[in-house]
């Protein structure tokens, strides 16, 4: 996989605290630190996709005939059943 070098400017605040992640153990370089944050907004990024896309659907699907009790315990059997 190519990479790309990136020049970044951070406050001291900031590089003292990769700094402790990376004595903590936690990372080995301030790239690796830097790189799991990325990461990590990318999947925060997906998961707000994916609840958009639940919340669209649900207001696509119109009023339901159902009561308040009937939708919850279908939800409970589907997630017993995953």
């Amino acid at each position: 996989m190519p990479v790309v070098r990136k020049t970044i400017t951070l406050s001291d605040t900031q590089d003292a605290w990769i700094k402790r992640q990376i004595a903590r153990g936690a990372f080995t370089n301030d790239s690796e630190y830097i790189r799991d944050l990325v990461r990590r907004d990318q999947e925060a990024e997906a998961r707000l996709g994916d609840l958009r896309q639940a919340i669209a659907e649900g207001l696509d699907s119109g009023i339901s005939e159902r009561s308040l009790d009937q939708i919850w315990a279908e939800a409970e059997a589907r997630a017993a059943n995953a």
